[in-house]
């Protein structure tokens, strides 16, 4: 690319990062996709991204491990039952047992450090304040203080070389404008996996929160829900 203008973006291979994604490559940016075995029960989201990568033509997209099924903690890493059923109303009013411990704050630091060595000063993640199960390292506030921290915490912002920016588009978004605005953008969506107890075919459950927002957000936007799912939910 002429102007060399590079970025990091999380992508999990779900609905929120692919949008994100989308949204980085039409803004012009050489894209550096990162993904994470993290020991999910939803590994098929891997799968997903790898897709998603091929498709937005990624310059290069990295898969890190980081095992986080040991701390556990979260019924995405641990043994405990993915809630189902459940009613947005419902979703909020607890932080859910499908948060993961410091999962964003362990994301972006891998995306920092990446950033750091590419020489990409914006990082993007699909992060969003609306429709976001209650995750407080979903929330704005919290994007902004990460922001403030790395760019105390790297020798190339401290050296006066740059400043990094942490990019959140979909922050104050509902889940029918975001799935609005990537189709705008052409995106696929479905290639990308959202749900948090898929079979072992890898077919969505269409009961957890994740299926349930994402259902309800194709349906307010008036889209079709191309999800495959384990019986017509």
């Amino acid at each position: 690319m002429s102007n060399n203008k590079k970025a990091v973006i999380l992508s999990s291979g779900g609905l929120d990062s692919t949008t994100v994604l989308a949204m980085a490559k039409n803004k012009g940016y050489e894209l550096h996709s990162l993904s994470f075995d993290y020991g999910q029960r939803h590994d098929f989201e891997l799968q997903a991204a790898k897709k998603v990568s091929a498709a937005m033509e990624v310059t290069r997209h990295l898969v890190t491990k980081v095992d986080l099924k040991p701390i556990g903690g979260s019924a995405l890493t641990d043994d405990i039952a993915v809630p189902k059923g459940r009613n947005e109303f419902q979703m909020d009013q607890a932080i859910p047992v499908t948060y993961v411990p410091a999962r964003n704050t362990i994301f972006l630091s891998y995306a920092l450090a990446w950033a750091e060595v590419l020489h990409a000063w914006d990082i993007f993640i699909g992060v969003n304040a609306v429709d976001y199960s209650g995750y407080p390292d979903c929330r704005p506030e919290y994007i902004d203080a990460f922001q403030n921290m790395a760019n105390l915490a790297t020798k190339t912002a401290v050296e006066g070389k740059g400043r990094f920016r942490i990019h959140a588009p979909l922050i104050n978004m509902t889940k029918a404008q975001i799935i609005t605005a990537g189709t705008a953008l052409g995106v696929d969506y479905a290639m990308t996996h959202s749900c948090y107890d898929p079979s072992k075919e890898g077919l969505a459950c269409g009961a957890c929160d994740s299926c349930t927002l994402r259902k309800n957000g194709f349906a307010a936007a008036g889209i079709h829900d191309p999800t495959s799912y384990t019986f017509d939910s």
